[in-house]
């Protein structure tokens, strides 16, 4: 594989004369914050993370294994450390060598309008894992956290943008047939409430507040969302596929930020006695303008959307984009510049396929062989190709489409899962 350049956090001990609020981040499922030194944002620390949550960093060991174990190659999101962390990882390849059977869970908030593609990298690693393992994969569309969390928002709503959700995911490429996506507010009830009960019943206030951060002020209805966003990790959730079952486990990518989630889960899993889940933990697609925070939904011209045009990717790519590069033709030739830090060959490194091309990419930036201008060009040619793909895919979506995906009894064919 070729070698890629990664960006150095500053290691906190190395920040001299410093106080310990001076490099805080803030990494929850509600906020990503980096740290902050001397006023000047830094790049979010992942090994930080992996030794505050306890996680494991996917070495090349573990690579080696899911390559032997699997037949297949790596996916470029993790051969290049985009998914960087995991929790249990090596269970997931166990089984499989074993035949025994797991499932994936992803999940995603529904919100106005389209994803951008940092919303799409998890969906897409999914799609990539799902062919790979050939498994069933349920998403959670959490609609009622969003009405829980946004005091502008209607129930009505909420399900309105689950619905164009659906939408969206489908035009990634999945099938009904091996797909579930879901609203919690469409289908929470049976056996998926008999699950957020026992799991309610077994967290406590106290463990909540310390987990979320919760305050005296909030709701009480976000101190329960977090039994509503474990169920779905428990295969008993969903019958329909699985049965009476409750000895299957499943998979989940998620950004690093949902992982109090499943800690929580996994604590619960115990109490039980169900499977807990293995996790596998995703960085943040940097915003435009740079690594030091990501992507947003709610400021334009932080992202890429799946709505937008080529010429709004081309005008956002070449107005907002952080740059390596000097400002001046002659300093490029004599310093070079610095992937490292610049958006457009990041964003790259997520969508070009070949490794060898993302090497000779950087090396000719490194030495001044290749302008900033021409990395954007580049840049804006790969989104324009894959935004365009997927707008052309989801105009095939029908409304029939959606309702299957949403359907539990859709026929899926994985019967065998529901008998030991």
């Amino acid at each position: 594989m070729a070698e890629l350049s990664t960006i150095t956090p500053v290691p906190v001990d190395a920040l001299e004369g410093l106080t310990v609020q001076d490099v805080e981040q803030n990494i929850t499922p509600w906020t990503v914050e980096a740290a902050e030194v001397n006023g000047v944002k830094q790049a979010i620390d992942y090994d930080k993370l992996i030794v505050q949550f306890g996680s494991r960093k996917i070495d090349e060991v573990l690579l080696e294994r899911f390559t032997k174990v699997t037949g297949h190659v790596p996916h470029l999101l993790l051969r290049r450390g985009v998914f960087f962390s995991h929790r249990d990882l090596s269970v997931i390849l166990d089984r499989h060598e074993q035949g025994k059977p797991f499932y994936l869970y992803t999940g995603r908030g529904p919100s106005r309008g389209h994803m951008h593609i940092g919303h799409m990298l998890p969906f897409l690693f999914c799609k990539w894992l799902q062919d790979v393992f050939d498994v069933p994969l349920v998403v959670q569309l959490t609609d009622d956290e969003k009405f829980l969390y946004k005091n502008d928002l209607t129930l009505d709503q909420t399900y309105e943008y689950s619905l164009s959700t659906v939408r969206q995911i489908a035009a990634i490429g999945f099938k009904p047939e091996k797909t579930f996506i879901f609203s919690n507010m469409g289908f929470m009830g049976g056996a998926f409430y008999r699950n957020v009960l026992k799991i309610s019943s077994h967290i406590t206030y106290s463990e909540a507040r310390s987990t979320f951060g919760y305050e005296a002020k909030d709701n009480i209805g976000k101190i329960h969302f977090s039994s509503i966003q474990i169920a779905p990790a428990f295969c008993s959730t969903f019958p329909s596929i699985f049965g009476n079952r409750t000895d299957i486990p499943c998979l989940i990518p998620c950004g690093i930020d949902q992982d109090p989630y499943f800690r929580l889960t996994r604590d619960v899993a115990k109490v039980l006695k169900y499977k807990k889940p293995s996790l596998i933990h995703s960085q943040f697609l940097p915003a435009l303008q740079g690594a030091t925070s990501k992507m947003s939904s709610s400021i334009d011209n932080t992202a890429i959307f799946m709505n937008d045009t080529p010429n709004a990717i081309k005008k956002k790519i070449n107005g907002y984009a952080f740059s390596g590069g000097p400002t001046s033709l002659e300093e490029l030739r004599k310093f070079g510049s610095n992937p490292d830090v610049d958006v457009s060959y990041k964003y790259l490194t997520y969508f070009v396929e070949d490794d060898q091309e993302i090497a000779d990419l950087a090396e000719g930036y490194r030495k001044g062989e290749i302008t900033s201008g021409e990395m954007k060009n580049r840049c804006i040619k790969e989104l324009q190709d894959f935004v365009g793909g997927f707008q052309e895919r989801e105009r095939a979506i029908t409304q029939a489409d959606v309702e299957n995906f949403m359907n539990p009894d859709y026929p899926r064919p994985f019967a065998a899962l529901a008998k030991k």
